[in-house]
């Protein structure tokens, strides 16, 4: 038997990404679960923001940002970027995260994020109560890290995390199954 309940936000696992953007004063950080691969070729994105969110104008004036993928290592700035405002929080010095220049768009990537996707923004599709940036993936960084003897991503190595939005939940990505 199964309970039926309204319709809500109950895809899950959710991914966690941390979106980076260059402000006009300071770059900012927002963690974000509405995120999704949209398309092969060419390699797109697409992100879900609140135009009530300090990000929300930043990056569509920016036109680009960059997808950072976190590991279990920063779970806390995630949590942080996820619950504090960029109008009143320098979030980088904050989470003590690092801003590496991207070397396809002009935002920051975060150091100690094992993947970061440089992305510029197509299209803006308003959906309800968040607009839907799709982008094109530029470029794809991977700390080598994350990497086996082969130079290939070692999921294992990565140590990611994932979001439940049904409960409100982070929870570590397990074992390999095929």
């Amino acid at each position: 038997m199964k309970k039926e309940s309204k319709g809500g936000t109950a895809l899950v696992p959710s991914p966690v990404v941390l979106l980076s953007v260059r402000g006009k004063e300071t770059p900012n950080i927002i963690t974000l679960s509405w995120a999704a691969n949209v398309c092969s070729d060419p390699p797109s994105i697409a992100v879900g923001i609140r135009p009530n969110r300090h990000s929300y104008d930043m990056v569509k004036d920016a036109g680009e940002f960059v997808i950072n993928i976190p590991g279990v290592d920063q779970l806390e700035a995630t949590k942080f970027c996820g619950t504090k405002s960029g109008r009143d929080n320098d979030k980088f010095a904050e989470c003590n995260l690092t801003p590496v220049q991207g070397s396809k768009v002009n935002a920051p990537m975060i150091a100690e994020c094992p993947i970061n996707l440089e992305c510029k923004t197509t299209k803006i599709v308003p959906v309800g109560s968040h607009d839907l940036f799709i982008a094109q993936v530029l470029a794809v960084h991977l700390d080598e890290s994350v990497l086996n003897e082969s130079g290939r991503f070692d999921a294992e190595k990565s140590k990611l995390f994932t979001y439940m939005p049904l409960n409100g939940q982070y929870w570590a990505i397990g074992d390999k199954l095929a």
